[in-house]
């Protein structure tokens, strides 16, 4: 009897904890350079989003990248972008992307997707890097 009350109780508490994460599970997908960069090569309507502030993204990154700083109106940037847009967002090392894609879900993209590790694991990994051109040369 105290075996069957303690497996009863044991099998309430592990249910009673799958279910209450099922609704805290992330709805975006942090990828490895790898995967980011393929699924991006795959996807038939893509941003590709450097949330890092203006004065990083003047210096390397990800060619075809728009800059929508992590500090800017993101309400406002996400209610003007298309929804059915596949999102890759990065930044330094996967942070600021991480927090920029669970708003962009709440705003209802349903695919979104952040650099694992941002540009420094993109660079470790050996992809490669646009600079900006000086004026002048």
């Amino acid at each position: 009897m105290k075996k069957t009350f303690l497996g009863s109780i044991f099998l309430l508490i592990f249910f009673a904890t799958a279910y209450s994460q099922k609704g805290d599970t992330v709805k975006y997908q942090s990828l490895e350079p790898y995967d980011f960069h393929l699924e991006y090569l795959k996807a038939d309507t893509a941003m590709l989003v450097d949330v890092r502030e203006p004065f990083e993204f003047r210096g390397r990154r990800i060619k075809d990248a728009v800059n929508m700083p992590s500090s800017g109106d993101l309400d406002f940037a996400a209610d003007t972008i298309d929804k059915n847009y596949a999102m890759f967002f990065y930044c330094t090392t996967d942070y600021r992307s991480k927090r920029i894609a669970e708003i962009f879900v709440e705003k209802g993209f349903t695919k979104v997707y952040s650099l694992d590790g941002g540009i420094v694991a993109w660079k470790k990994n050996g992809f490669p890097v646009i600079r900006r051109k000086r004026k002048g040369k």
